[in-house]
C-alpha cells in the first residue's frame, strides 16, 4: 500500500453541535443535519469526545483493508512520511448548522506547557460551500480586555450572545481561505462547509457555556485547565485580516497551480490549489507526503500499471516514497495539503 495512493473509508466524527447537511452536495450524503458534522481526512488523530463510540474515534481506516491509518504509519513511518517520520497536519471537512462556541487553540509553547504535546493548533479554513447568511467570527473587537472577556464568560451562562458581541465577523464567499493563528479567538458561524487544515491535535479551549442548545461541561470548556490558564491562551490584540490571496505559480496547457498558504504565512502546513481543464499535474513533493481532496469535477490518477477514476468528494493520501510517480488529469479542482 505504501507505493501508491491510499484511499479511506468515510470517517464521520461526532461533535456536540449539529451539522452535515452541506455534505450532500460534496459527498452525496443525505441532506440532513445531525451530530456527525465533521469528516476527518487521512487522520491519525483521536477525537477528544465526552462519549467515544470506539477507542479509535477520529482515526481514518484505509479502504477495503480494516487497517487503521495510525497503525499503518507506525509500521511504514519513513516510507510514508519522509525523513521527518511525522504526519504534522490534520485535514477535516466540517459543516455547522449553528454558531460554534467562541474558542481558541493553543500554540506550540502552550501545548508543551499544559498538554505535553509538540503541536498546537494553528488552522486554516477553505470555504467550499455555504448556506444563506453564513458567517465566520474571527478576532476580538477593539477594546476587549482580559477583564471584559472574563465577564463575558460568566455572562454567557444566561446570555447566549455575550461572547458573540466581543468578536469581529465576516460573510465569506465560496473559495475564500482564512488563516487562523493559534491563540486567536474565533467561531465558525452557522452555514459554512469548510475544508480545515490544521496542526494534528484536537485541543480546543471554548470558555462559553453553550453550544446552541447544548450546555458545555467544565471539561469541554476548559480542558482541565483553570480559568486563568485558559485566558492565557487568548490573544487580545486586534487580529490582522488573514484572508489569503492565492498566488498563481503555473497556468499553461490546461494546468493552473496556485499557492494558497505558504511557509511565509505559517510554518505549520502548506496548501496549494490545482485546477485542471484537460491538463495534467504530477504529484511531486520533495521528502514529504501529501493529502489531496477533489473539490470539483472529475478525472483520474495514473501511474505505472495504475489508473483510478476520481471525482468531487474523493480524497487520498500520497506516501512520500510514491511521490513523482503519479499524475492527476481531467477537468477538476484538487486541494493539495502537506
Amino acid at each position: 500500500m505504501v507505493n501508491k495512493p491510499i484511499f479511506f473509508e468515510r470517517n464521520r466524527v461526532g461533535r456536540v453541535y449539529t451539522g452535515g447537511k452541506l455534505f450532500h452536495g460534496f459527498f452525496g450524503d443525505e441532506p440532513v443535519d445531525g451530530f456527525l458534522p465533521e469528516e476527518w481526512v487521512a487522520s491519525n488523530v483521536k477525537a477528544v469526545n465526552k462519549v467515544m463510540i470506539t477507542e479509535k474515534d477520529g482515526v481514518s481506516k484505509i479502504k477495503d483493508t480494516g487497517v487503521y491509518f495510525d497503525d499503518f504509519l507506525e509500521e511504514n513511518k519513513f516510507e510514508a512520511l519522509g525523513s521527518s517520520g511525522k504526519l504534522r497536519i490534520l485535514v477535516k471537512l466540517l459543516d455547522s448548522a449553528v454558531r460554534l462556541p467562541a474558542q481558541t487553540h493553543p500554540d506550540k509553547e502552550f501545548s508543551r506547557k499544559y498538554f505535553n504535546s509538540e503541536y498546537g493548533k494553528t488552522e486554516s479554513w477553505y470555504i467550499l460551500d455555504k448556506r444563506p447568511d453564513a458567517k465566520i467570527y474571527f478576532g476580538f473587537r477593539d477594546g476587549v480586555t482580559k477583564e471584559s472577556f472574563i465577564d463575558a464568560i460568566h455572562a454567557s451562562e444566561t446570555d447566549k450572545d455575550a461572547m458573540e458581541r466581543l468578536m469581529e465577523y465576516r460573510e465569506p464567499d465560496i473559495g475564500d481561505t482564512f488563516l487562523v493563528p493559534a491563540k486567536t479567538v474565533h467561531a465558525i458561524g452557522a452555514g459554512c462547509l469548510i475544508l480545515e487544515v490544521q496542526e494534528p491535535t484536537d485541543f480546543t479551549i471554548q470558555p462559553e457555556h453553550w453550544c446552541d442548545e447544548y450546555k458545555l461541561n467544565e471539561q469541554e470548556m476548559y480542558m482541565s485547565l483553570t480559568l486563568d490558564e485558559c485566558v492565557e491562551c487568548f490573544d487580545f490584540k486586534k487580529s490582522p485580516d488573514t484572508k489569503m490571496v492565492p498566488e498563481k505559480i503555473c497556468d499553461e496547457n490546461g494546468t493552473k497551480v496556485e499557492k494558497v498558504i505558504t511557509p511565509k504565512d505559517t510554518d505549520c502546513f502548506i496548501i496549494n490549489r490545482v485546477t485542471l481543464t484537460g491538463g495534467e499535474f504530477l504529484m511531486n513533493i520533495d521528502d514529504s507526503y501529501g493529502v489531496y481532496i477533489v473539490t470539483a469535477g472529475e478525472g483520474k490518477i495514473t501511474g505505472e500499471g495504475y489508473e483510478k477514476e476520481i471525482k468531487k468528494g474523493d480524497y487520498f493520501f500520497m506516501p512520500a516514497c510514491a511521490m513523482g510517480k503519479f499524475t492527476i488529469s481531467g477537468n477538476l479542482e484538487v486541494v493539495e495539503c502537506y
